[in-house]
């Protein structure tokens, strides 16, 4: 081998080697990085920087524009730590240069005074304000200029820091961890970099770090975003196929006797939306291999009805259905609203949960066992070992995203090949749902039929909630019923700033103030745990007391045990409370016709996803209903992302907009799923990179299903170390 040429394979390889063995990183350095999550050199170098700054916009203190992003090298003529509030440390940086003096503030970075001392000559990178008869910047990037040079035409990249890792210093890391992986293999084969112009993989890694020109970051960007979407394509759709392998897939009967009396007992007609998923899933329930869908609809779509065709093909197959809830309320809501159409096609079914009696429970698992049952309606309670089917040919799954793919395959397995149909309600547009689940064929219902109640929302200060309240017993005045949400009770600012931060990316250095998801803490039903039941309690009593003497308040929290939870939301539902006061989760599709009031507090620290879903639960009847959500957040960019909750009502609008806020690492990086390995996926901006990802992929797999061709064998690679067995894949 030419010793000038690098091995290829050992540059591969240091790809997964520890970060110890990158020049300049030492034990303790090791530790501090595993901090950020980098544990190997490949963590390192996708490491990517959350900012750049052009130190070639070069001037002078004298001659910098006000609201203008510039560059300005000085001097340090003096350097202060100061605090002003107890938890609250800057340090004030005097910038002198030969035009006049540059205040620095520094909020938050005590470790400068550490750094940088009088005399020493920096550039400060930032946009030039005017205060207090002084041009100012505030949290710019600073870099030292060493031995007289002169900081010019370069781009640098600032990446996500710590106290004890600087930007500086990291940036040198990742500058001697692409020296140890120069001329590693090239996993993408080549025909598709060609088919797309990319750069290579090296190149498209050096670039993003260490841009020389404007389109380096916008280039590598493009081939890096493509890679992470194509091998979670990849990952996704061969796990799908390793489920059904070895497997005879169930071609149902599609048009039978079973399915046309369902379809004539449905006691209204099908929108064009709801016709169309109802035909895309007979498409994949009739076809000769195992099915794996999703059907998407936004609340009170109607998903509900249009599944049941999945449980009537299966009777007309010969075979049996079982239909997963994630609790007792929405089992049982089930079967009472499916339960009257299979009964007039003929098809008989039950309904199991934890608190179905002994005698009963045994009589369920005798008929599902001897075929004499065909659907089975449940919760958790039908995944025990005991519950065994004769035929089970389709699996219903509601509210996916709640159930652990543990769990989902625990359900699969009680059949040979078993069709899966999985609901949500989450709104998630198309390319994030290619994203997340690209395994699945997928569905979408997007506009509630039969023309609903209207629903209004209105955001409102903290100290108007009088105007809530007071719309709430007008409600209540006419007989109606309210919901009153409150999880955040009893914690104060900086504990709820604690619970938005855990689980999310840690927050670099020179973060721009401001940002939006910094304080979103609610964004799943999971986020809804370890309410305080002290504080949840005195909230009731407070709103019963002062608020809503003449009606009964019902509390709902987390510590409840699910059978106080059921009564709670029974005693609600039949009209015997008439507020519901909750600090926990309001069940997806829970149906309370006469709820037309919601008043949610802190309504700033959720999703708005979250929030579309909450406000779903009311107007799910003939009267019209009003949605109230509280803030006391001053951040304009907090309300104005919570005004958007005024202007639509459709839950996908909301997706996309909540999601063109967000930063790539806040999209993706809290969902348990492969999809948490995305970081520079962006699926507002990169919709077209990922459409097309998906496509390849398919397009790989059906020419070589398990990638074992000698030109994919580097991409099989990448796949196999890129996602381990344990990510919560939806296809089981």
């Amino acid at each position: 081998m030419d010793s000038g040429r690098p091995d290829r394979i050992s540059a591969t390889l240091c790809l997964d080697a520890p970060v110890a063995d990158v020049r300049a990183v030492s034990a303790s350095r090791a530790k501090d990085l595993a901090g950020l999550g980098i544990r190997t050199v490949r963590d390192l170098l996708t490491h990517f920087p959350r900012r750049y700054i052009d130190l070639s916009q070069r001037c002078q203190v004298a001659y910098a524009a006000i609201g203008q992003p510039c560059t300005i090298e000085g001097v340090i003529h003096s350097i202060k730590l100061k605090r002003p509030r107890p938890n609250l440390k800057l340090v004030e940086i005097a910038l002198k240069d030969a035009t006049g003096l540059l205040q620095i503030t520094c909020f938050r970075q005590p470790w400068l005074m550490d750094q940088l001392k009088p005399g020493m000559r920096v550039a400060a990178a930032g946009k030039v304000e005017f205060s207090y008869g002084f041009k100012r910047m505030t949290n710019p990037y600073l870099e030292a200029v060493e031995d007289g040079k002169v900081a010019e035409a370069m781009i640098i990249s600032v990446h996500p820091a710590t106290e004890r890792l600087g930007a500086k210093l990291i940036r040198t890391l990742v500058g001697n961890a692409l020296e140890l992986c120069e001329g590693a293999l090239d996993p993408l084969p080549l025909e598709l970099r060609a088919k797309y112009r990319l750069m290579s993989r090296y190149s498209a890694l050096r670039s993003i770090h260490f841009p020389q020109g404007g389109d380096d970051v916008a280039q590598a960007r493009r081939r890096l975003v493509y890679e992470e979407v194509l091998l979670l394509e990849l990952m996704l759709m061969m796990q799908s196929a390793r489920r059904s392998q070895g497997r005879k897939p169930v071609a149902h009967r599609i048009g039978g006797p079973v399915a046309k009396a369902y379809a004539e007992a449905i006691p209204f007609q099908l929108t064009d939306e709801q016709m169309q998923a109802k035909d895309d899933i007979m498409s994949q329930l009739g076809a000769d291999r195992t099915a794996n869908h999703m059907l998407l609809g936004d609340v009170g779509t109607g998903k509900t009805v249009v599944a049941g065709f999945a449980l009537a093909v299966a009777a007309d197959s010969g075979g049996q259905a079982a239909f997963l809830a994630p609790t007792e309320v929405l089992a049982r809501q089930h079967g009472a609203s499916l339960g009257p159409l299979l009964d007039a096609a003929g098809v008989s079914w039950a309904v199991l949960t934890g608190s179905t009696p002994d005698e009963q429970r045994c009589d369920i698992l005798e008929r599902a066992g001897d075929g004499r049952l065909s659907v089975l309606f449940g919760t958790h309670a039908i995944l025990e070992d005991d519950v065994a089917f004769s035929n089970l040919t389709v699996a219903v799954v509601d509210e996916q995203q709640r159930f652990g793919v543990d769990q989902r395959a625990a359900l699969l397995s009680k059949g040979e090949a078993v069709d899966a149909l999985y609901l949500t309600a989450t709104p998630i547009p198309r390319t994030l749902a290619l994203a997340l689940y690209g395994d699945l064929t997928l569905s979408y219902i997007k506009h509630r039929p039969h023309d609903s109640a209207r629903r209004t929302t209105t955001v409102l200060p903290k100290e108007r909630q009088g105007v809530a309240f007071d719309a709430a017993k007008e409600a209540l005045a006419r007989g109606e019923q309210v919901f009153v949400v409150c999880p955040l009770v009893g914690k104060g600012t900086e504990e709820r700033d604690a619970k938005s931060a855990k689980g999310k990316q840690q927050r670099s250095q020179e973060d721009e103030p401001g940002y939006t998801y910094a304080i979103v803490s609610i964004e799943s039903d999971a986020d809804l745990a370890g309410d305080d039941v002290a504080a949840a309690t005195k909230e009731a009593q407070f709103l019963q007391r002062s608020v809503f003497g003449d009606w009964k308040v019902e509390l709902l929290h987390g510590r409840m045990r699910p059978a106080e939870k059921h009564a709670a939301m029974e005693r609600f539902r039949t009209g015997e409370s008439q507020v519901l006061v909750a600090t926990t989760v309001i069940e997806v599709g829970v149906d309370v016709p006469s709820a037309t009031v919601m008043i949610v507090e802190d309504a700033d620290r959720f999703g708005l996803s979250q929030l579309h879903q909450l406000r779903g639960r009311v107007g799910r009847g003939e009267l019209p209903a009003q949605v109230f959500l509280l803030s006391a957040s001053q951040s304009d960019a907090a309300l104005s992302r919570l005004a958007a909750m005024e202007k639509t009502d459709d839950g996908f609008e909301l997706a996309s907009y909540d999601l063109s806020l967000r930063r790539e690492g806040d999209i993706l990086g809290n969902r348990q799923h492969g999809a948490s390995q995305l970081k520079l996926v962006n699926v507002v901006r990169d919709g077209k990179i990922i459409e097309a990802a998906h496509a390849d992929a398919e397009a790989l797999l059906q020419a070589d299903p398990d990638l074992s061709m000698p030109w994919h064998r580097a991409l099989a690679r990448e796949v196999r170390l890129a996602f381990d067995a344990d990510h919560d894949i939806v296809g089981g």
